[in-house]
């Protein structure tokens, strides 16, 4: 079955999870092990997205000044947004280059490399078709 490409969309909040899964790219992702109303024809396994991002020394002190007083550290936020949306594109990539039009069991491992974070999408490629109900 074909998926239609999706809209390429810069805000973090547009691609929200509904009924358990979302779609970018015409790929559908989702955290679960299986999709409901989807069959898995295929299984294509494991891919990946990964980056790493970096701070500036600007940022770092006002962060620092802002760590003192307590609340949130937009900027950081911010970045791991901006890091956690790339490492999805990515791995999507990865999927598509796979012939697959889903990832399942989508996991996100997150670590901080000396002042630099980074942040791993990994989960299983597949190709689904839609169960006819």
């Amino acid at each position: 079955m074909a998926f239609s490409k999706g809209k390429e969309n810069n805000n973090p909040l547009a691609n929200l999870e509904v009924h358990g899964f979302s779609e970018t790219h015409g790929i559908i992702t989702t955290t679960m092990n299986e999709l409901t109303g989807y069959r898995v024809v295929k299984v294509l396994g494991a891919v990946y997205g990964l980056t790493v991002q970096s701070r500036n020394i600007g940022a770092d002190i006002g962060m620092a000044l802002k760590s003192m007083v307590g609340g949130e550290l937009r900027m950081f936020t911010t970045m791991l947004y901006r890091a956690r949306n790339q490492a999805v594109e990515r791995m999507i990539g990865e999927c598509m280059q796979k012939g697959g039009n889903a990832i399942i069991a989508l996991r996100f491992d997150t670590s901080e490399l000396g002042g630099f974070a980074q942040v791993c999408a990994y989960g299983t490629a597949c190709q689904v078709e839609r169960i006819d109900g």
